[in-house]
């Protein structure tokens, strides 16, 4: 039997901060939260975990910007809205909506300089 896919984990800084970040930002419940650890669903069965990198074992070493969390939407103008939500809300953007050949996309980044990248894919735009 393979395995299931079933979290997402990111090593933050501070879990309850980061917490409170994506409640807002996904309009998600903490449905679990310690000084070290925070969890919110992200789908049936799928968790978005937000583990203290200063406790997480073994130690990190990597560091954050060097992958993407991805969020699809339906169309070019959902990838500008929430362009326009983010930016207002104060996320650095680090690419503006643009056009690239998988679809219109742009790139914010969280308190922890994780990468979020907004898209709809070619065919749907």
């Amino acid at each position: 039997m393979p395995a299931d896919f079933s979290f997402l984990l990111l090593y933050v800084d501070a879990p309850a901060k980061s917490a409170a970040f994506y409640a807002d930002l996904l309009g998600l419940p903490v449905i679990e939260q310690s000084p070290t650890f925070a969890m919110l669903p992200l789908r049936e069965g799928v968790m978005l975990g937000l583990w203290s990198r200063h406790t997480v074992e073994p130690a990190a070493t990597g560091a954050a910007g060097f992958s993407e969390v991805a969020f699809t939407v339906t169309d070019s103008g959902e990838v500008e809205r929430l362009h326009d939500d983010w930016a207002a809300r104060g996320l650095t953007i680090i690419q503006a909506p643009t056009r690239m050949d998988f679809g219109t996309t742009f790139v914010a980044l969280d308190p922890d300089g994780h990468r979020l990248r907004v898209f709809v894919p070619q065919e749907a735009g």
